[in-house]
């Protein structure tokens, strides 16, 4: 594991250059993000994380709120945020450095009642539908490895559900966790056994910040190493997830 660095003031200057640590957080995730408290405050993994990280900085913390992981993404373009919990993807690394993953997410399929699809090799084929959250991880890894189904987006996971359904589409993508409460609603639809891929969820800052990036890197591998990221899955009570393993050496 990397050693911390020290918290000098160029490197605080670095991570928070408005003497507040921003940080992005997307409500959408409701495995990492939960509903704010009777003060307002942000619950969750990642609220979690963001306040020991600012303690450590030696800043207040700044939540931005979004709804989407893609928008949130975007938002790095315009300087909203100085760092962001959520999903390290190659199509989002020309402007975002990633730290290696904190936290695992397993991704997977729903099919509708009397699906001929059995298996998740069977979902990529011609002629096969399959609802998607617009610019979610998943969607991301799915644009640059479905060789024969067509995404149908829709804005946010909610939404992915409901136009499943309304379409009568051929398969619904989403984080098993999600895909477990929304098989419960659906009476004869099926999980598929198995994922497609395991989403992986990490800190990103603005990718010209080197020094703040290498040190969010040993952040989190502090974190995972010391047990913080496995207390805060306990304390919020979150299944379907498990601390990632550690970053190669």
């Amino acid at each position: 594991m990397r050693a911390m660095s020290a918290m000098t003031a160029a490197l605080r200057a670095e991570l928070a250059p408005g003497g507040r640590l921003r940080v992005g957080i997307n409500y959408g995730n409701f495995l990492l993000v939960r509903a704010d408290a009777a003060d307002g405050a942000p619950q969750g993994i990642a609220p979690d994380l963001a306040r020991e990280l600012a303690r450590r900085t030696g800043v207040p913390v700044e939540f931005v709120r979004y709804e989407q992981a893609g928008k949130m993404a975007d938002a790095v373009s315009g300087g909203a945020w100085d760092v962001a919990f959520l999903a390290a993807e190659p199509a989002r690394a020309n402007a975002i450095a990633f730290t290696a993953a904190y936290l695992e997410i397993e991704a997977g399929y729903l099919v509708p009642p009397g699906s001929p699809i059995r298996t998740i090799d069977e979902v990529d084929r011609p002629g096969v539908r399959i609802a998607v959250a617009n610019k979610a991880a998943y969607d991301l890894y799915l644009s640059r490895t479905l060789a024969h189904a067509e995404l149908v987006r829709a804005e946010g996971i909610p939404a992915s559900y409901e136009l499943f359904v309304a379409q009568k589409l051929d398969a619904l993508s989403g984080l098993k966790p999600r895909l477990l409460e929304d098989v419960a609603r659906l009476p004869g639809a099926r999980i598929l056994d198995g994922r497609f891929t395991a989403i992986q969820q990490g800190i990103g800052t603005p990718v010209a910040r080197a020094a703040a990036a290498r040190y969010l890197h040993a952040f989190v591998e502090e974190m995972k190493a010391s047990g913080q990221v496995a207390q805060a899955i306990a304390r919020h009570g979150v299944r379907g997830v498990a601390v990632a393993p550690p970053a190669a050496a």
